[in-house]
């Protein structure tokens, strides 16, 4: 990979994975951005545009589009994902075939697998076997301040020191810190949860409950992950980075986030179905929230913020019952 010889594949142009190809591209690397719709390809190619997701952004002469997923995999070694985790498992069976024997996969893909509620690296190593180098990309990064080049930093986790080097190599810029870690486990959970508890965040600044409310959410949710993720083998020091308390506080704190939103829209008196369609992208907190308490439950791990999100989201609960619940939680010490 001395000198990067071959194109980054993006595989995903939604908002995230445009964003990432464009800053790839940017970067002088040669990119190809893979859509499954050939029409949408065309007109990337034809306008230098995304007709669907950022659309006011223009693509760098590097980045070319395309819908051959096959040919864009026999040109590269290093494959980005960026799919819902929803689609995850089935594009990695659809890609298997066509991969390099030394192409290395890479997802910035933020949730757990529906049903079975396993880490994206997991499904990784399951479809494409266990000595595959893999990767992930996490951290406080909303896609269109990517995409326009305002500073963002982000952590690329892999057990493959020279794999997280090289991706971060090709990320980082002057705008764009792109820090390295070995900890796949704790960078992927970081990613999951924080959207659940965005959520909850959206309910509570949706009821009016203020500032402060906001503010013991997020430090109680954080507390929640970090049992939750050292219970898993996480270590607590990723936590406390980028992929835990950065990406926590910018989903919780910010309407450019999906999951925010839609708990601003249950607060509001609207139905799960009504408020998913307010926000009109993946929400992956939505699916994500049942799969995490089963984790808790799992570990013995209490996640009562988690609870009552779910509580919400599948049971009927209404979000002010879910406020009222937490506040009647008995009496403890801060850090038991």
């Amino acid at each position: 990979m001395k000198g990067f010889p071959t194109p980054v594949v993006v595989l995903g142009a939604g908002s995230w994975g445009t964003a990432l190809a464009v800053l790839l591209a940017a970067n002088g690397r040669y990119t190809v951005l893979w859509t499954r719709d050939a029409a949408q390809a065309a007109a990337m190619a034809r306008d230098r545009r995304n007709p669907r997701y950022l659309s006011d952004i223009s693509l760098p002469d590097l980045l070319q589009p395309t819908a051959d997923l096959r040919a864009a995999l026999l040109a590269t070694e290093d494959v980005l994902v960026a799919v819902p985790a929803a689609g995850f498992r089935a594009l990695l069976v659809e890609l298997a075939g066509h991969l390099l024997p030394g192409a290395r996969l890479a997802w910035a893909s933020k949730g757990l697998e529906p049903g079975s509620g396993r880490l994206l690296h997991e499904v990784a190593a399951e479809v494409l076997g266990p000595r595959r180098p893999l990767a992930v990309i996490s951290g406080p990064t909303f896609a269109r301040e990517v995409a326009l080049g305002l500073p963002t930093a982000v952590t690329v986790a892999s057990r493959d020191g020279g794999f997280a080097a090289d991706l971060a190599a090709r990320l980082h810029n002057p705008r764009f810190r792109a820090y390295t870690s070995d900890d796949v486990i704790g960078v992927e959970l970081g990613g999951a949860v924080k959207n659940v508890l965005a959520i909850a965040a959206g309910i509570a600044d949706g009821l009016g409950l203020g500032a402060n409310t906001r503010a013991a959410l997020v430090t109680r949710g954080l507390a929640e992950l970090m049992r939750l993720g050292v219970a898993m083998g996480g270590q607590r020091e990723t936590f406390m980075g980028l992929a835990g308390l950065g990406d926590l506080v910018l989903t919780c704190t910010d309407d450019q986030s999906r999951n925010r939103r839609i708990g601003l829209a249950l607060a509001r008196g609207l139905s799960l179905a009504e408020a998913c369609a307010t926000v009109q992208q993946v929400a992956e907190g939505v699916h994500a929230a049942r799969e995490v308490w089963r984790l808790a439950e799992r570990h013995g791990v209490a996640m009562p913020i988690t609870e009552q999100v779910c509580q919400v989201l599948y049971h009927g609960l209404s979000p002010r019952e879910a406020v009222q619940a937490l506040l009647l939680r008995e009496q403890k010490a801060e850090l038991k």
